[in-house]
């Protein structure tokens, strides 16, 4: 297996690899959460039930009710001429009340007349004979009570709150404490309840507050239990299903883990209906539309009888409000604002339909195994398969996750996770591409045939003039090497035909070429788009250095012009890196009988051509080593850093060079100035007197790389500071 492959391998089994640990909760995703939500929210917009036999009626305190009866809270003789229509004049099976009255209904009137017949008037009898004919119908929470008794009246309150207030319902079973321990249903601290005359006279219970709320604030989920102080309570919807289908105990149906720890609650059995639930208790809301798919009943037309009979007769009727007013609006799958009370229709409906999804324990496990095996099969299947087949691939296993998740969907109503496979399928196949597009086929690059000339034209002559000077078999001589490369060519070749390829290439091959031969350089070969050139030889130069530096700049000006050029012809941008060395180098012809090139050898050339190469590290178009730097004291230069290069132990230091001495602004020469201040810093290890001078200078000119590489070395040796040894050098292992 070569090592590409391998390289392709561990990737994707690393990227497989953070995907099994989020399924295990040994980390945390929040945007893999986050896209299963959403994945939730689109099957369930997508699935929603064409006709639903609605058995349940809101009747809602809403703008019309409040504007004719007054303010929320009502005096509750209104709500007890309320309850006695539904129940005598309507004849509905039930009413669950999505309000929890806590605070006994007193107002100043009636408190008055008390104080009166216990205080100045308790001796008079006239006074007293009226105050007992009307104290009855004054006190209005005796009314409400009396119109709750005998009748199938469930009331709402809150868990989970700062105190113990009001009056419970009976609780609807008491669990083996142990047992209770080991599951993960809810377990509030406090509550907010009913006044006790009023819990006394109603047929149950229920609460309505929400702990499974999910972290985007969305009602996906509800309780259908609650445990408090090792008892057991039920929601307002499983009451009122308890309540119309004669109340029957409520079984839990569970499962123990593999190591006998924690209980998992997989469905709650009542009388002949099992509802599924997770392992809080917690069911899926079965919404069957937007606000409005339950019928909608002002409240002040219950209360002056202004509905017809079959609205109600015989429905289950839940009393809340849709007035934004009274704060009653929670955000849903299928809207932002939508009625709490109509969440809990959705679920009596849901039930009383059968059509609650189930998101068992289980599927955990299978999101963990169908991973696995995903991630195992496009690893080793990918890299072996061209591009187009690894298009295809994908496109069906894509289709085969969807369409089987549907079909648990729909057919068996079980919620199977889907946004996790289908990212790691995408992720996987973006992976693989990017890696066979961009790094397996930098390899793949072919030389260009030798062609040109050794030396300019004007040399020409002068070489013969001086054919004494001239040694083909082979000396030393100091001399500068000029490599030039194009940046990213391998991309660029692959996106173009080959004719077009080779005009391109002859585009900016020759205007390099023209500049190093005005500036009296000598072309030793052209490697595809790369161009290697010398200078002092093979006739002497005593300015090679600085010829070889003027060459540098002038390409890259040159480059910039083609930029222009090449836009107009709709062609992809050119970009040029170069390394400058000056130092002792092998001159001469070098071959075989078959063929001889005039070439330079030696350790100053691969210095040169490492050079080069780290232009793409740094973000600089010219880099130079500290010998051309010293043989050019005209230029002025930026140091970049102190690196051992590739093959090589001794360390250079190498430099930008910025322009002519005389052409750097104050400003740049006082930039520079604290650079190196910085760079001294970093070298003697003060991090903090580092990092201070060269982040200011980050900020100045946010574009220069070189401050950013200096921040992460420093952000790097603070957690994993240098070997005492260090001798501020950075060594490089790539050419």
């Amino acid at each position: 297996m070569d090592i590409q492959r391998a390289i392709r391998y561990t990737l994707s089994l690393a990227i497989m690899l953070v995907f099994l640990l989020h399924v295990s909760n040994i980390i945390n995703i929040p945007l893999l959460n986050s896209l299963e939500n959403q994945a939730y929210d689109a099957r369930l917009k997508a699935t929603l039930p064409e006709l639903v036999d609605r058995q349940v009626v809101i009747v809602d305190i809403d703008e019309k009710s409040l504007e004719q009866i007054g303010q929320w809270p009502w005096n509750r003789s209104i709500l007890a001429t309320i309850n006695n229509n539904l129940f005598d004049y309507y004849q509905i099976k039930t009413l669950g009340y999505d309000i929890v009255f806590a605070e006994a209904d007193i107002d100043e009137g009636t408190k008055l007349l008390d104080e009166m017949a216990t205080g100045p008037l308790k001796d008079d009898a006239e006074f007293l004979s009226v105050y007992q004919q009307v104290s009855s119908s004054l006190q209005h929470d005796r009314l409400f009570a009396d119109s709750l008794k005998n009748r199938k009246t469930v009331l709402g309150f809150v868990f989970n709150t700062d105190t113990s207030k009001g009056r419970l319902p009976a609780p609807v079973s008491q669990p083996d404490k142990n047992t209770l321990e080991r599951l993960a249903i809810y377990k509030p601290q406090g509550y907010t309840a009913n006044l006790e005359l009023l819990q006394n006279s109603a047929y149950s219970a229920g609460f309505f507050d929400n702990p499974l709320l999910d972290d985007d604030g969305v009602f996906r989920r509800v309780p259908l239990l609650q445990a408090y102080k090792d008892q057991l309570y039920e929601s307002l919807a499983l009451a009122l299903i308890r309540t119309v289908t004669g109340s029957p105990p409520i079984e839990m149906v569970v499962a123990a883990n593999n190591n006998g720890g924690e209980l998992f609650l997989e469905w709650i059995s009542i009388g002949e209906m099992t509802i599924p639930v997770d392992h809080q208790s917690g069911v899926l809301v079965p919404y069957i539309g937007r606000q409005g798919s339950f019928d909608y009943i002002s409240a002040t037309d219950v209360l002056h009888k202004r509905v017809s009979l079959q609205k109600l007769q015989d429905k289950i009727v839940l009393f809340g409000t849709s007035a934004p007013g009274l704060l009653d609006l929670r955000t849903t799958p299928l809207e932002k604002t939508y009625p709490g009370v109509e969440i809990h229709a959705n679920i009596i409906q849901g039930i009383l339909d059968g059509r609650i999804m189930h998101h068992p324990g289980y599927t955990r496990g299978f999101e963990f195994l169908l991973i696995l095996l995903i991630g195992l099969l496009l690893t080793f299947i990918l890299p072996v398969l061209s591009a187009l087949h690894s298009t295809l691939a994908i496109a069906a296993a894509l289709i085969l996750l969807i369409s089987g998740n549907l079909y648990a969907w729909t057919a068996a109503q079980i919620v199977l996770p889907i946004a996790s496979p289908v990212l790691l399928v995408i992720l996987l196949f973006i992976m693989q591409m990017s890696y066979g597009f961009f790094v397996e086929s930098r390899g793949k690059r072919q030389l260009t045939q030798l062609f040109g000339k050794y030396v300019p034209p004007e040399l020409v002559d002068e070489m013969n003039q001086k054919t004494g000077e001239i040694n083909l078999q082979g000396e030393m001589r100091e001399m500068t090497v000029l490599f030039s490369d194009v940046r990213g060519f391998t991309t660029i070749s692959e996106s173009m035909e080959p004719r077009e390829l080779t005009r391109y290439i002859n585009a900016f091959l020759t205007p390099i070429t023209r500049v190093i031969h005005n500036n009296r350089g000598t072309i030793d070969k052209y490697m595809g788009d790369a161009v290697m050139a010398f200078w002092g030889a093979p006739l002497e130069d005593k300015q090679h250095a600085l010829h070889a530096l003027n060459a540098a700049v002038d390409i890259v000006e040159q480059m910039k012009l083609l930029r222009r050029e090449f836009s107009a012809k709709q062609w992809p941008e050119i970009y040029i890196g170069i390394g400058v060395n000056t130092g002792t180098m092998n001159v001469g012809n070098k071959g075989s009988e078959f063929r001889v090139d005039y070439t330079i050898l030696g350790d100053a050339v691969n210095l040169g051509s490492r050079l080069e190469g780290l232009t793409r590290v740094y973000g600089v178009d010219i880099i130079t080593s500290e010998y051309t730097r010293h043989a050019v004291p005209e230029f002025e230069y930026r140091e970049l850093d102190r690196v051992r290069v590739k093959g090589k132990d001794k360390p250079v230091t190498i430099y930008e060079p910025l322009g002519l001495v005389e052409k750097i602004s104050k400003e740049e020469r006082r930039l520079l100035k604290q650079f190196n201040i910085g760079i001294k810093h970093y070298r003697m290890e003060n991090w903090d007197a580092a990092e201070r001078e060269i982040f200011a200078l980050s900020q100045l000119q946010p574009e220069c790389k070189i401050y950013t590489i200096y921040l992460d070395r420093i952000m790097h040796f603070r957690e994993n500071p240098p070997a005492d040894s260090w001798d501020g050098c950075f060594t490089h292992t790539s050419k």
